[in-house]
């Protein structure tokens, strides 16, 4: 866990975190619950508390980029039934590695962030759906709520004031498409883990058929950090449009692959400099920047582009969940791109005919490039599948597997082409 302070305000999320300092204790000496105990005392306004959202320039920090003081504002405020809140700690995102940190070493702040969140859309009670396959991260959360609990800053009347929250944990079950949000409600249910048609959208009919808003993890972590040192300050640590800081999760051909706290718009060469650079001084080939379903972008292009949402779409690519997988010479694209496939094919939940049936054509047929048996036509066959795939399923994962199927062709063509022509790889490692 590295935090890079080249601004003037040091980023909190992660910053000089250990297993032995995570507890309510040390995050009360860091200043933590100050946020929530100023805008209660203080009497903050729900209309307050967005608009300082608002003027942060947060963006969600699981994949999609959305303003998240924007997705507050939609949460409907006259609504007099049952509202909720929900933190998609789901981290399942190939690369992805950053939410079970927050979990493992800032329990506190996530709690804190929701608290403060459904105090400004109204809502009473609240959910974090906690990936399946880390139970020790899971088992520290519930550890941290009662510790919130006991110190009133959880339940009825929370310190004091006239306002109620509370929070649970919820364990997942592994399957990849929890993730996404709505098969995430799905899961909570008790039902089996599949995307709802939208709209209706979460924030109109959620969970249990009730108004909720649905953030990341890191998201809502951010949130007592803004109340700390302001809006205004926040924002000015990124970039226009890219408040604050974002936490990388660098693997692959690094030296020292791990998570790297760094402000929005900080280039990617001092991000790979910050993890070691490439590993054995190779050269760089490739890098996938926002997690296994974006698309990869060339090595030399992603060299000139800053960490931030707009500039890596620029690039062509996404932030996404911002876990960057970087490639040196020695990989095989061909290789890689089965790997990829292989997991969106094993992942599909089957509701949509696009994906269920696209997603085994685009395995099989990269499989069959990879083992000498590829033919000329399958690169012009392997996108048209990928069109038929991206845009036509009810939520990403169609796409998700169809952009990096799209994108490794485009980008590295000619290695596909010599797969086929000679039926071993073009890099000399894989002969």
């Amino acid at each position: 866990m590295t935090s890079l302070h080249n601004r003037h305000i040091k980023p909190l999320i992660l910053a000089g975190l250990t297993g032995d300092n995570w507890g309510l204790e040390e995050y009360v000496k860091r200043g933590g619950y100050a946020s929530l105990k100023r805008i209660l005392s203080e009497g903050m306004t729900s209309d307050q508390v967005i608009a300082e959202i608002k003027a942060s320039t947060l963006r969600g920090r699981g994949g999609a980029g959305f303003p998240s003081g924007l997705k507050w504002s939609f949460m409907p405020k006259n609504y007099e039934g049952q509202k909720y809140l929900v933190c998609n700690s789901d981290e399942g995102e190939p690369g992805t590695f950053k939410d079970r940190d927050i979990l493992r070493y800032n329990p506190h702040a996530v709690i804190e962030g929701m608290a403060i969140a459904a105090y400004a859309m109204g809502v009473s009670v609240g959910y974090n759906y906690i990936h399946g396959e880390i139970f020790a991260e899971y088992a520290r959360f519930e550890e941290a709520l009662e510790q919130a609990r006991a110190a009133g800053f959880l339940g009825d009347r929370i310190l004091g004031s006239a306002y109620s929250f509370q929070l649970h944990a919820f364990h997942g079950y592994g399957a990849y498409i929890c993730g996404e949000e709505t098969a995430l409600l799905e899961s909570i249910e008790g039902k089996k883990g599949q995307p709802r048609f939208k709209p209706p959208f979460p924030a109109s009919y959620g969970l249990y058929g009730k108004p909720t808003t649905i953030n990341n993890t890191e998201t809502f972590a951010a949130v007592p950090f803004i109340f700390q040192v302001g809006a205004d300050a926040y924002a000015a640590m990124g970039k226009p449009n890219n408040g604050g800081t974002k936490i990388f999760s660098v693997s692959g051909d690094v030296e020292n692959p791990g998570n790297y706290e760094i402000p929005l718009g900080t280039p990617f060469a001092e991000l790979l400099k910050l993890a070691g650079g490439v590993r054995g001084g190779k050269k760089l080939k490739a890098v996938i920047p926002g997690g296994s379903s974006v698309p990869v972008v060339k090595g030399d292009l992603m060299m000139a582009t800053d960490m931030d949402y707009d500039s890596v779409a620029k690039a062509g690519s996404m932030l996404g969940s911002g876990a960057v997988i970087v490639m040196d010479e020695t990989r095989c694209m061909v290789k890689s791109l089965l790997r990829l496939s292989y997991f969106y094919f094993e992942e599909s939940c089957g509701q949509c005919t696009p994906c269920r049936e696209g997603t085994g054509w685009l395995y099989r047929m990269v499989h069959r490039i990879e083992n000498g048996q590829g033919r000329a036509e399958d690169l012009d066959m392997l996108n048209s599948i990928a069109d038929n795939i991206q845009g036509r399923t009810i939520c990403a994962l169609g796409d998700a597997a169809a952009m990096p199927v799209r994108a490794m062709i485009l980008n590295f063509r000619e290695e596909f082409e010599y797969h086929i022509e000679h039926k071993h790889c073009l890099v000399p490692a894989y002969v």
